[in-house]
């Protein structure tokens, strides 16, 4: 088996393929909303982009189905870009390059892009399967999902006249979500004046590379290494046991992903000393994660570099803010076990010449934690000098007790495969939440096939649940009730 074309079902894999070759980043979505709107043309399907660049087909009920309540089969266009450091790809240009690997789909050193790529291709495979039955169907793409989830903001009400909205953009066959986090972006901001060089220093990178990322929300609770974290917990030993100057500080790219690289730029009078001190620091951080994360490395060298550096009150206090900034697990859910309520990611770290930028991501089911958070996070900015502004919120999705299609779906799933779905919220934002707000009384939910590490170039796609995710969303769609 050597391309994913071969794999069943035939439909859903051609049409991923299809996607894979389409570049797709989140905010450089045009290449692949005009290859869906081509797509729709050359299958026979309605297909529009609304007035901000959603995609929306409308495909009629199967002869018989048509009172039955109208589905919207939903996911998003655009895919979280990593890569690994010695990989050449350009995600603007360059289509995903996948490989077979036993019973998962990989692509060849970046993310795959099955997320939601896979939703995606299932509800086009829907669209053109002129031999299914179902009732009345609507399939919703939305752009910029994963950088602040733009697309499903900016619907307009009226465009949309489904009763049920499935989101197939969830990752482990088996599992229903019925409610989903909120969440917040964090801006830190702050300036200084950088110092010249100093006589007779040297000038040493420090690189913390190869940890193993992440979602930010869905991985959040294995406690896996943040680079951020790891690096300014060695620069602060290097601020307090040797001579050194901070220059600069670069770490994490995607506010939803666990940073998984970074870099420090430094300043040393004694570079044999600050070895020492980075070799025996840097051993202690890997024992700790060698569990989550075994290729972490750490790596002390000499790198040219003719920059100012930051004044050492500052770069003490930015050292000490980005150490105490809440990052990981804050509080584990009281009414759903086992669930992470409210968490934080300290994504993206941005210090050199004169300018400093912090981005964060906090989740929550719970609003006023959210608030607590985004509090605690203020205040520590604060006490070194930088600004917070706290941007693109977006509330939970409450479970519904009442759900219909719920119903539908687990009685579908225990017919099919003689066993109850785990029924569950998700510790991260589906745009069921944002939806739901735009059109009240949207009975909604949320599925899909297995898949590991997304938002990281170790994503991949389990094979056989896919088919198990297609048969059943084919089963449903054909028990959905009449109006």
């Amino acid at each position: 088996m050597s391309t994913i074309k071969e794999l069943k079902p035939s439909a859903v894999w051609n049409n991923f393929y299809l996607l894979t070759r389409q570049p797709r980043p989140s905010k450089h979505e045009e290449k692949v909303r005009a290859f869906l709107l081509e797509w729709g043309r050359e299958h026979g399907v309605e297909t529009y982009a609304d007035a901000t660049g959603n995609v929306i087909m409308k495909v009629p009920a199967t002869p018989g189905y048509e009172d039955r309540k109208t589905v919207i089969l939903q996911g998003h266009m655009d895919m979280v870009p990593q890569k690994n450091p010695d990989v050449v790809h350009d995600f603007e240009k360059d289509p995903i390059e996948t490989w077979i690997d036993g019973d998962w789909v990989k692509a060849k050193g970046t993310t795959l892009g099955a997320d939601d790529g896979m939703g995606i291709a299932m509800a086009m495979a829907v669209a053109e399967d002129k031999t299914l039955k179902h009732g009345p169907i609507e399939v919703l793409v939305t752009y910029d999902e994963e950088t602040g989830m733009t697309g499903a903001s900016k619907l307009n009400h009226g465009d949309l006249a489904g009763d049920i909205l499935i989101n197939i953009d969830s990752e482990t066959e088996g599992e229903l979500y019925v409610g989903c986090a909120g969440g917040l972006d964090a801006e830190v901001s702050g300036k200084y004046t950088p110092v010249r060089r100093p006589a007779g220093y040297e000038s040493y990178s420090l690189k913390v590379k190869g940890c193993q990322g992440g979602h930010s929300g869905m991985d959040i609770i294995l406690c896996r290494a943040n680079a951020n974290k790891v690096a300014a917990r060695l620069v602060y030993n290097l601020l307090h046991k040797a001579d050194v100057k901070l220059v600069s500080f670069t770490g994490g790219n995607m506010r939803n992903s666990i940073p998984r690289d970074a870099e420090v730029q430094l300043y040393v009078k004694d570079a044999a000393k600050a070895a020492r001190i980075v070799k025996a620091v840097g051993r202690q951080i890997l024992d700790e994660f060698a569990q989550t994360d075994p290729d972490m490395s750490i790596i002390f060298e000499y790198a040219p570099c003719m920059k100012g550096y930051v004044p050492e009150d500052r770069a003490v206090a930015y050292v000490n803010a980005l150490l105490a900034c809440p990052d990981g697990v804050e509080r584990m859910s009281q009414t759903m076990p086992g669930t992470v309520e409210t968490s934080n990611n300290l994504a993206i770290v941005r210090i050199a010449e004169g300018k400093v930028g912090i981005f964060t991501l906090m989740r929550s089911f719970v609003d006023s934690a959210k608030l607590a958070l985004s509090q605690k996070l203020a205040s520590v900015m604060e006490l070194a000098g930088l600004r917070t502004r706290f941007i693109g919120k977006y509330s939970g999705w409450a479970p519904d007790d009442k759900s219909v299609i719920l119903e539908v779906m687990k009685k579908t799933y225990r017919k099919l495969y003689g066993k109850d779905p785990e029924v569950m919220a998700i510790h991260a934002g589906l745009e069921c939440g944002i939806i739901g707000g735009i059109y009240p009384g949207l009975d909604m939910i949320s599925f899909g096939p297995t898949l590991k590490s997304p938002h990281s170039p170790d994503e991949r796609c389990y094979i056989p649940s896919v088919q198990k995710a297609w048969d059943f969303l084919v089963a449903v769609l054909e028990a959905i009730p009449s109006k």
